[in-house]
This record gives structure tokens, C-alpha cells and sequence, in this order.
């Protein structure tokens, strides 16, 4: 009597299957291989070079960064272009992208301006971390407030007074530290005086003042947030 094998136990692998396993794993393992065989096709070198995200950095300072030459692929690794970037002191971070066949796309987050400092050479920028910034302000438009010295507690107030109340920030003429560690500054023309630990918040709450005093037409002299709670108005 002849043995039947019923559930199918026992058959060979169908031939289609055995070829689709070597198939299987080149596919699985194209991660890997495929971008060190493509890199070497002369269709996928660079060919353009997109930069995204700048105001302030002229787009050959990013150039000169990547040093990117035209045989190279876009295929290469872009985790050393993006260090070479972010290197740069007005980068915060940086991201390089592919756009196939020849394109390679950069996106720049900068650290911008927000205060320019008298320096002997000139106005010099700097951002919220107190680093000096790259930037010619007689080239570019930086339309931010003047501080008196390099104080890095009045460029951090000016960084997050510059994200979080923008309206207020472009208000801001000037930024002075006065002799017992108050204050000084002039928005929209008009002197204002505030504690050391003046918070966005506080200096949000001029607004209703000002407005309920334009409204009654009274000419403000000055503003005083150094007293708690309050919004001192003197009037000329």
C-alpha cells in the first residue's frame, strides 16, 4: 500500500518559492546596499543644491559648509553635511534632504539677531545665547533693539520676549542695565522702566495702559512695572 502524505507533509518547497526567498532578502537588505550601488551611477550626482530657512546667512556661507562638489552623489551620507552646517555659530539646527535624481535640499533653523551691541569696530549682533553672530548689519536688515553692553540675562528677556510677544518685541528701540540692576527701555519712543526680573507677561500688561491713555488722548512721559502689581503712567 502506498503511503499518502494527505496534510501535505512532506512536499518539497514549490520551486517559485525557493526563487523568492533570495529575492526576500535582497529587497530586505536594500536599505543597505542600495545607496552604495546607486551612489556610483553618474545620474545621481549633485547636480543642485536647495537652501531653505535663511533671513540673515547668505546662502554661500552655507555652500562653503556643505563643500559639495559637483562628482559627488546624492546618495552620500548627509549626517556629516548636517554637522558641517550646524557648526556654523547663526545655525541652530539643519537638515539635509534628497530630492532625487540630483538634488540635495537644505533646511536652516537660524539663531537670529536680537540685539545689536556697540562694539569699537561698530554694531555687532547677537542672539539669545549671547553668542556673536556672523552678521554685517550694514548688509543685512536687522531691524532689532540696541543694547547697551553684552548682557546675556537682557538677550535671553529679549529672545523670549521676541517669541512669545513678536508685536512687542519689534516695539523695542533700546536696552540698558541701570546702575542698581534695573531696567531701561524705549518702546515706541517711549521710556520704560521695569524690575531685573521682568517677565514677558509684565511687559504685555502696557498694552491696556497705553491704549486706555491714547484713547483719553494723555501724553505718556514714561512707564514704571517696578512697582508690584501695577502699571505706574507719567503723563507730561
Amino acid at each position: 500500500m502506498t503511503g499518502q502524505d494527505p496534510g501535505g507533509l512532506g512536499r518539497r518547497p514549490p520551486w517559485r518559492l525557493i526563487l523568492g526567498v533570495p529575492i526576500v532578502i535582497a529587497l530586505l537588505a536594500m536599505p543597505w546596499w542600495g545607496p552604495r550601488a546607486l551612489s556610483h551611477l553618474a545620474f545621481f550626482r549633485v547636480r543642485r543644491i536647495e537652501i531653505l530657512g535663511t533671513e540673515y546667512l547668505p546662502p554661500g556661507d552655507i555652500l562653503r559648509r556643505l563643500n559639495v562638489d559637483t562628482v559627488a552623489s546624492v546618495w552620500a551620507p548627509t549626517g556629516p553635511l548636517e554637522e558641517r552646517i550646524g557648526s556654523h555659530p547663526a545655525v541652530r539646527t539643519a537638515r539635509v534632504r534628497r530630492r532625487l535624481p540630483g538634488t540635495l535640499v537644505v533646511d536652516v533653523v537660524e539663531s537670529p539677531p536680537v540685539a545689536l551691541v556697540p562694539h569699537e569696530t561698530g554694531l555687532r549682533a547677537y542672539d539669545e545665547r549671547g553668542m556673536l553672530l556672523p552678521i554685517d548689519p550694514s548688509h543685512a536688515d536687522v531691524d532689532v533693539p540696541v543694547l547697551a553692553q553684552r548682557d546675556t540675562a537682557l538677550l535671553r528677556l529679549l529672545g523670549a520676549v521676541r517669541r512669545e510677544a513678536p508685536a512687542v518685541f519689534d516695539r523695542i528701540s533700546q536696552l540698558r542695565r541701570l546702575p542698581r540692576g534695573d531696567i531701561a527701555l524705549r518702546i515706541a519712543a517711549t521710556p520704560v522702566f521695569a524690575g531685573a526680573d521682568v517677565t514677558v507677561d509684565r511687559l504685555l500688561e502696557l498694552d491696556p495702559v497705553t491704549q486706555d491713555l491714547a484713547r483719553r488722548q494723555l501724553r505718556i512721559a514714561e512707564l514704571d512695572l517696578r512697582f508690584r502689581d501695577q502699571v505706574i503712567a507719567r503723563l507730561q
